[in-house]
């Protein structure tokens, strides 16, 4: 589908996605979950090197608005990105800030 046949509802969340992600803190996390990788948020709370409180909270901003999807294994509950091509933003990012 060409972005000019998006509708103004698929507009408006595709934008909603983007703003999501506009944080530090949640750029580095989707960096952390290219390539098909599934964390905890222990795991990326140490990856980073915050608060696992700080992680929740992102994890839940990112999953909230469609950019990752939660797997419940066990005790654990394990994040990942909800569409694969999420990555070509994660590579464009790394791309265009270095």
């Amino acid at each position: 589908m060409k972005f000019s046949e998006l509708s103004p509802e698929q507009l408006d969340r595709a934008a909603s996605m983007l703003k999501s992600i506009a944080h530090p803190m949640r750029i580095a996390i989707l960096n952390y979950l290219d390539d098909g990788k599934k964390l905890t948020v222990t795991e990326i709370h140490e990856l980073l090197g915050i608060e696992q409180s700080t992680a929740s909270h992102h994890l839940g901003i990112l999953k909230d608005k469609g950019v990752l999807a939660s797997k419940r294994e066990g005790k654990n509950t394990y994040y990942f990105l909800k569409h694969d091509n999420l990555s070509n933003i994660v590579d464009c990012i790394s791309k265009c800030a270095c």
